[in-house]
Formats: structure tokens, sequence, C-alpha cells
């Protein structure tokens, strides 16, 4: 659903009792995160409230598109909107690169309706931390926009908006590397 899970507060109250004897702790507001509007979901695997970003990156680690949507839409679901926008831009793509998570019925779907291979990259079994090949080109990518303040938390109202914020936070990366070649670390905004 698109509910999270009820709190102890909330569930004292349902039984009739107040969760605490003022009604709540004045430097926790009640509510405080649900004022914003847009939509947003819980995803109970990830156990994530909120929305989720999808990222479609080349071998290099630039941007060629992305989706955000409500954290209760689950990840395979949401990949052939995210697949129809970056082949209608990149008609030469052939491959796509995705994660184990990606290798369901409407992932494969969507790939053999715009002709695209999909290569599922799976873990290497192993104890430790362990370099995926490929997976840590998309890894890197949500790094460097973790980086980026309005991005770093989901303060935006509407996901096209957010997408937008995306989409400036890697152009500025992409001008920085085309003006300064030889520096490496893009300074913060």
């Amino acid at each position: 659903g698109n509910d999270p899970p009820p709190s102890a507060g909330h569930a004292a109250r349902a039984g009739g009792a107040p969760a605490q004897p003022d009604g709540g702790d004045h430097r926790h507001p009640e509510r405080e995160d649900h004022r914003k509007r847009g939509p947003r979901g819980w995803d109970a695997a990830k156990k994530v409230w909120g929305r989720k970003r999808h990222v479609a990156v080349d071998t290099s680690g630039l941007l060629l598109g992305v989706l955000v949507h409500a954290a209760n839409v689950q990840d395979a679901d949401s990949t052939s909107t995210l697949l129809k926008r970056i082949k209608r831009l990149y008609c030469w793509l052939q491959a796509v690169f995705a994660d184990s998570i990606y290798n369901r019925l409407p992932v494969l779907l969507a790939c053999f309706l715009l002709r695209l291979t999909l290569i599922i990259v799976r873990r290497i079994a192993g104890t430790g931390f362990i370099v995926v090949p490929r997976r840590w080109v998309v890894e890197r990518t949500l790094g460097w926009l973790g980086r980026w303040r309005r991005l770093s938390k989901d303060y935006e109202e509407l996901p096209e908006v957010s997408e937008t914020m995306v989409t400036l936070a890697m152009i500025r990366l992409m001008l920085h590397r085309l003006a300064h070649p030889n520096r490496r670390r893009l300074l913060p905004p």
C-alpha cells in the first residue's frame, strides 16, 4: 500500500490512550515530513518511505535518463518508462546492463519491444566487498549526484522537478569537465 507501517504513537492513540501526556514531543512535530505533496509511497522490501530514483547512464557514468516515482512502485515495473525515454533519445542504443532485480517479465518485455539486449550483472559469490563489473558505474553516478544539496534529500514536491534537478546537476558536472579537463574534482556549488 501507500502507507508506512504505523508507529508506536499511532497504535497507542488507536487504542484510546494518548502516546504521551502532553500529546507529543515538541521537538518532533507530528507528520512533519508528510506535509509535502506529490506521489510518495512505502517500499516494504527496502523499508523506504518517499520516492525512488532510477538512472540510466552510459559506460563512463554520464546521465542518459532519469525517472523518479513513488517508492511503492516496483523497480521492474517502472523500467519500461525509462527505457522508452532513453531509446527515443538514443536510437542507436543496443544493449542495457542491469542489476538482477530487473530480471523480471516487464523489463524483458520492454527490452524485446524496444529491440534492446538486456545483460544482467550478477553479484560475484564471496565474502566481503567485491566490485561488481558495470554496476559500479551507476553507483559512482549516484555518488556524484549525492553531493548536491538539493539531491541529498527529497526536497521537491513533484517528481518532475526532482528529475530536472538530477539533469541540472549532471549538466553542471559535464560543463565543468569540458571547461577544466585537467581538474579531477568538481567544487561544491
